[in-house]
């Protein structure tokens, strides 16, 4: 039986996950915006139960969730909602990572290729953006710091409340893209915290849903513009019939990530320590800062072991990733190991393996058998 290792590209639905989205898609069908007829009643009151259960997740308001198909669709919302509002006040100056993923990277450039200026902060061999750097590149021009949570190829957790409280008083709103560590890994409940994007498939939850959280300050929402329009729902932020069954399901998955994290994460460290045990005995690199990362993630090279060729030799035992899955499927060196500054023959040998509490044992000693042969001291 092959072992699914690719848990940061999706992860397996959690079982109750699953029964809660059967039950809003076959059973409990009505629309959230009907007001006739108990059918849209109880699909309205599913919405307002999720909506809470995600807020809870990131000591929010229930208010200040909106619902979307995923985090990318919330990075492009936040990023590129500011945009207008941000010109009006001056505030033109954008300060992000050469780490992010590209559904932050890309409306970044957008803003850039309209005339804002863009710091891009680089890490170290550790992976990791350190608050400092952020907070000493902040100017009264600042408008947006966007800064991901947990980097989605090395498992690197950013100092984001560190970089939230260096925030204070100043006008920059913070975004996070928060789809690797929600529901898995602290440092998201700041009030400083101005936008947070989530994806319910990373946490157990069904694809095609996410939210973004939009906290306020004092009474004041960010000041966020659609992207799209044609109705109401969300506050006017994102129109479309809502799908209750996706977000009862992300809600579901949220009480069960923040009732669980403890015992999720203890598992997921249990099968981190039985991974890095069972390559010791073999060349290796570990991309990125161990001490401050996730339990769910591992980046490594195999000294001498082409990914390509690694893939093919671990095909049946182990399914596993040589980089983001939008990435993937057209192979191209990671621009994090590149920013990282990760030497080309290391980049052209890592793999990304990533699990989960659902994930058994893996069969360590097959898997160090069919990388051997390609490996070299």
């Amino acid at each position: 039986m092959t072992i699914y290792m690719d848990c940061n590209a999706t992860t397996p639905l959690e079982p109750a996950v699953g029964a809660v989205v059967r039950r809003y898609l076959e059973e409990e069908y009505g629309n959230a915006g009907s007001r006739t007829h108990e059918f849209g009643a109880r699909a309205k009151s599913a919405v307002a139960t999720a909506r809470n259960q995600v807020a809870a997740a990131v000591s929010a308001e229930p208010t200040e969730v909106v619902f979307t198909s995923g985090a990318t669709e919330s990075n492009n919302l936040a990023i590129l909602g500011l945009a207008d509002a941000l010109k009006e006040r001056g505030l033109t100056h954008v300060i992000s990572t050469a780490l992010e993923h590209k559904a932050v990277l890309e409306p970044i450039d957008r803003l850039e290729a309209e005339g804002f200026r863009v710091d891009w902060l680089t890490p170290g061999l550790d992976g990791r953006i350190h608050a400092d750097q952020v907070l000493q590149r902040v100017s009264a021009e600042t408008g947006l710091v966007s800064v991901m949570h947990v980097n989605n190829e090395t498992g690197v957790v950013n100092p984001i409340e560190a970089i939230a409280e260096g925030l204070r008083g100043q006008q920059a709103f913070l975004h996070v893209d928060a789809a690797q560590g929600f529901g898995k890994a602290p440092g998201l409940t700041s009030a400083r915290i101005d936008l947070i994007s989530i994806s319910g498939h990373k946490v157990y939850g069904p694809k095609g849903v996410g939210a973004l959280v939009a906290r306020r300050r004092g009474l004041q929402r960010p000041p966020l513009r659609p992207l799209m329009v044609g109705g109401g729902q969300e506050r006017g932020l994102r129109p479309g019939t809502l799908p209750v069954h996706l977000i009862a399901g992300l809600g579901e998955a949220s009480r069960l990530a923040v009732a669980h994290r403890e015992e999720r994460r203890v598992r997921c460290e249990e099968i981190k320590h039985l991974f890095l045990s069972g390559i010791a005995s073999v060349p290796h690199t570990v991309h990125g800062d161990t001490e401050h990362s996730v339990a769910t993630t591992v980046n490594v090279s195999f000294h001498g072991a082409d990914a390509e060729a690694a893939l093919v030799c671990l095909k049946g035992i182990v399914a596993i990733s040589n980089g983001a899955a939008c990435t993937s499927s057209a192979y191209q060196y990671s621009h994090v190991l590149k920013a990282m500054g990760v030497p080309e023959k290391r980049m052209r040998e890592s793999l990304r393996w990533s699990w989960s509490h659902l994930t058994p044992d893996p069969p360590m000693q097959a898997i160090v058998a069919a990388l051997r042969p390609l490996l070299r001291g």
